[in-house]
């Protein structure tokens, strides 16, 4: 099938054939001709499908069939909530791109942004914005913008929005909306919160799915390394010096953790940065530009900071510390294996996280293959009793590794890596 057949105007027919595209994904088949129909939509469909696409193509079109060119300052007719600042700037760089011959103004609205800027381009007028929900209360609340002429309301990644407390928010976001309007709901799972809120903010919609739930990417290979948490970082030193990898997305549970494992890589020699909700916008910015041409080889982040970047032909993703939330896993390494382009994602597993690994292969209906030889004392995760709150965490193998140890160790991480991308050179490494 072709982008020909689904009903798209040749402007936009022209901006995708611009971008080398010349298939639709599944997604892009069965969402694209409803919308342009003007029914609402309830889409699950995983990240990495096409979905941006999938919405933004009809959604240009529609404001199109209906545009007052004439009218200043532009009222805002299409309004898209998503969970994150990154997220928030891949749509608007699909709807710029697609958009490309038609005039039409997006403007996106997100926290750690300043908001007076953000205040004058919305009194200039726009004809689409996308926003995070914090942010557009912060206007709402200010009196800086009208949602009274939407025509069309996207929530994208919306489960993910509900695991972010956005709740609150959407409904109150809501109460300004027109009842008379276009909905589109896309999320890459359905739990019952979804559904409840689907039947709140959609009228009557056609449900779409793509892929089973749950699944991770055929071209994603995936395995587990039972490891002693206090040798993690000097394995996955290890694997990116050794391996000589230039890009490698490693995900963390908590903040704090990822500015401390950037801090250990970029001793180990590794050019690192961490990408975190702490972050300011301008440093989330530059560390994703960084690692998206190659001047970072590895960037830390939270599950948080990480959904809905969009990085192409992303070779590597490891878990360093294992989502407690079994669904994550999948959003996580669906990061890499995108596009037809095949992937890895390792996870680095500790004797403490077993129930955490346990209850990802229970939602994934199989074992992921576990590497034999680390390199170190092997470690058991088998879960015998369920995880006690407040309780000492237990440690296996040899202790944490530090460069001006005496010490000999099982596997020494430390690598460096010249500024010109050179193969990273291993000290002393000696197996057990």
């Amino acid at each position: 099938m072709s982008f020909d057949s689904l009903g798209l105007s040749d402007a936009l027919l022209k901006a995708v054939a611009d971008q080398g595209y010349t298939s639709p994904t599944p997604i892009q088949v069965k969402a694209i001709p409803p919308i342009l129909a003007g029914r609402d939509v309830l889409a699950g469909a995983q990240t990495g499908t096409g979905k941006t696409a999938g919405f933004s193509l009809p959604l240009l079109q529609r404001l199109m069939e209906n545009a007052d060119l004439a009218l200043k300052p532009r009222k805002i007719r299409a309004l898209v909530l998503v969970p994150t600042r990154e997220l928030a700037a891949q749509v608007q760089e699909s709807m710029t791109i697609y958009g490309k011959y038609f005039p039409l103004q997006t403007q996106v609205i997100i926290g750690g942004a300043s908001i007076n800027t953000q205040t004058r381009l919305l009194r200039h007028g726009c004809d689409i914005v996308v926003a995070t929900p914090g942010r557009l209360m912060d206007h709402i609340g200010q009196k800086n913008i009208s949602l009274s002429a939407i025509e069309i309301l996207v929530l994208d990644e919306a489960d993910r929005m509900l695991d972010m407390g956005f709740l609150p928010e959407i409904r109150r976001i809501m109460a300004y909306l027109p009842k008379n309007r276009q909905s589109l709901l896309f999320s890459a799972t359905m739990p019952g919160a979804i559904k409840t809120l689907a039947t709140t903010i959609l009228n009557n919609p056609v449900e779409v799915a793509v892929a089973k739930q749950n699944i991770t990417a055929d071209l994603v290979s995936e395995c587990v390394y039972g490891i002693a948490k206090d040798n993690k970082r000097e394995l996955l030193s290890y694997l990116i010096g050794s391996n000589n990898w230039q890009q490698v997305l490693v995900f963390v549970r908590t903040k704090h953790g990822a500015d401390r494992l950037e801090k250990q890589l970029i001793k180990d020699g590794i050019r690192a940065a961490s990408l975190h909700g702490d972050k300011t916008q301008g440093a989330r910015t530059k560390a994703l530009d960084y690692f998206k041409t190659g001047k970072v080889t590895a960037l830390v982040a939270t599950d948080i900071a990480a959904r809905g970047l969009d990085i192409e032909e992303l070779p590597h993703v490891v878990n360093y510390d294992l989502p407690q939330v079994a669904e994550d896993y999948i959003h996580r390494i669906g990061r890499t294996g995108r596009a037809g382009s095949s992937g890895a994602a390792i996870s680095l597993v500790c004797p403490e996280e077993a129930y955490l690994l346990e209850a990802i292969e229970k939602l994934l209906k199989r074992q992921i293959p576990r590497i034999a030889d680390t390199g170190y004392e092997p470690v058991s995760l088998k879960v015998i009793d369920a995880p006690k709150k407040n309780a000492p965490a237990k440690t296996t193998g040899k202790k944490d590794f530090r460069h001006n140890n005496k010490k000999t160790s099982p596997r020494s991480g430390a690598v460096s890596q010249k500024p010109n991308g050179n193969k990273p050179k291993k000290r002393a490494h000696a197996r057990p």
